[in-house]
């Protein structure tokens, strides 16, 4: 495209006091400005005209405004996520072009593939600063035989219980066999169980 038909600069107005929910992410008009031109000159604007520009425009900063940067810090990841969809899906349009060499397919292609994977490192970090990281949950698998006891919670190093159980009641085991009748108080409460056997 032509120096010509790309704009320099798109004005940017500031965003209402005390939002930061724009494109930037900042309570700076100029920082906002520059991000906003930042991600708007890395799209692919060949062959587009005068309306094509506004809504190719117009959508990047709508992506931007729906991406909802809270600081300057997601305002520059939510730039990169959009620079880095266009560019990755202009490598994936030109893998496909009817006369393609199958170099350049597979150059293409492989460089879609590394800008997928820097998007979704991006997102990755996104999701990490605004604290929707990974969690790590542990599920471990206890296994009770018949007379034994489980701890249920935190234990330290050499055997003993850590502070926050030690100071709580253990309750008794309760046990049962088939054909052991339940205690009184317990058989009462509430109503009749079904048995599954008819």
């Amino acid at each position: 495209m032509s120096a010509k038909t790309k704009p320099k600069s798109v004005d940017a107005p500031p965003p209402p006091t005390g939002s930061g929910r724009d494109f930037g992410g900042s309570e700076h008009y100029a920082f906002n400005s520059n991000l906003a031109n930042q991600a708007l000159q890395c799209l692919w604007l060949a062959h587009s005209d005068k309306a094509a520009l506004d809504r190719q425009y117009q959508a990047a900063l709508a992506t931007m405004m729906g991406i909802g940067p809270r600081d300057e810090i997601e305002g520059m990841l939510a730039a990169q996520l959009v620079a880095t969809h266009n560019a990755a899906m202009e490598c994936y349009r030109r893998s496909m072009l009817d006369n393609q060499t199958f170099e350049g397919r597979r150059e293409n292609l492989n460089q879609a593939n590394k800008l997928t994977r820097s998007y979704a490192t991006l997102m990755e970090a996104l999701n990490r600063h605004r604290g929707k990281g990974q969690q790590k949950v542990v599920v471990e698998h206890v296994h009770v035989h018949q007379g034994g006891q489980a701890i249920v919670g935190n234990v330290t190093p050499g055997g003993g219980m850590s502070s926050k159980l030690e100071d709580q009641p253990v309750a008794p085991a309760l046990s049962f066999e088939p054909g052991q009748t339940l205690p009184r108080e317990i058989g009462t409460v509430g109503e009749a169980v079904p048995s599954t056997g008819g």
